[in-house]
């Protein structure tokens, strides 16, 4: 191992153990370090100069979208800012090189209100299914309570995966989740049918969840992962005979930009979406303006007025 891997190795340990980052996040970070690690290898001196860190930007724009090279970008900032602090090296090779960029607005992709509920309509059809059984109905309740969760509350899927019982108070109504950067906040839980649907699972699951300390389990007994979410999610979406390509994320973009068009403050949004900054949550916006649009063009009273010579 190089110098430079080891110094890799200590900053994610670094990460890990006194910056409390998650899994998730440190997988990212080793990725795009290895990565630029392994560029720097056949170079003569295999040091991170300016001139290497010049090339590898323009070699980044070149091979990725902009938003991955954003993330590759802050990633070796954070890590030379470690380096710097702990006296390692004495210039960060990235200071005073320009590394922002235009990067092009994406607008999230929504969900439409009627195929949400056909999803839904779907998965509460296979709850009454006759014959289903005990573990069935488990598992069918789960996945109601899981869908039902993301619509109502807009948390990310990582999040909701890593809900532990003592995170839901189904009594009073509230959801406690814990985002990036272990940013806690309070999210209530008031539609009838979202906390019903919590409550039948839970007691369905009652000793499964005792057991796991988590709250949304799979057939392991253990806590369910994204990609089970996501398989869940095109399940319901091919019975409910549903063409779109629907994506747990779809859910909280769903959320955002109809709570957005229902008038309410950005700034609520931004705390229910668990956004540090505001400038994350304006990107829902702009497909509230794109609505308003649609909405003025069918629906203004110009519409009916014509005037002829």
């Amino acid at each position: 191992m190089s110098e430079f891997e080891k110094n890799i190795e200590e900053y994610l340990e670094d990460c890990e153990s006194r910056r409390k980052l998650s899994p998730k996040t440190i997988r990212a970070y080793r990725t795009d370090l290895l990565q630029f690690s392994a560029y720097l290898e056949p170079l003569p001196d295999s040091r991170p100069t300016r001139d290497a860190m010049s090339d590898y930007l323009a070699v980044l724009h070149r091979c990725y979208k902009p938003k991955s090279v954003k993330r590759k970008i802050a990633s070796l900032k954070a890590f030379f800012h470690f380096l710097e602090y702990e006296k390692r090296i004495v210039k960060n090779p990235l200071a005073n090189l320009r590394t922002h960029f235009r990067e092009p607005i994406r607008l999230p992709k929504t969900i439409p209100l009627q195929a949400i509920e056909a999803i839904l309509s779907s998965a509460y059809q296979e709850s009454q299914r006759s014959g289903i059984t005990p573990e069935q109905a488990r598992v069918v309740w789960r996945d109601i309570a899981i869908i039902e969760t993301l619509f109502a509350t807009g948390m990310r899927v990582s999040e909701l995966c890593h809900l532990k019982k003592e995170d839901l108070n189904l009594e009073e109504g509230w959801i406690r989740i814990y985002g990036k950067g272990s940013r806690e906040r309070m999210v209530s839980v008031v539609h009838p049918s979202v906390l019903n649907s919590l409550k039948t699972y839970s007691l369905l699951a009652v000793s499964y969840i005792e057991q796991s300390g988590y709250f949304f389990l799979n057939r392991f007994r253990r806590h369910i992962s994204e990609s089970s979410v996501r398989t869940l999610i095109e399940k319901y979406t091919h019975l409910a005979k549903i063409s779109l390509h629907i994506t747990p994320h779809m859910f909280r973009h769903t959320f955002a930009t109809l709570l957005l068009e229902e008038g309410v403050d950005i700034r609520y949004i931004q705390q229910l979406l668990g956004h540090s900054s505001i400038l994350t949550t304006q990107i829902y916006t702009h497909v509230a303006a794109r609505k308003q649009k649609d909405l003025l063009a069918a629906k203004h009273p110009r519409n009916k007025m014509n005037f002829c010579n």
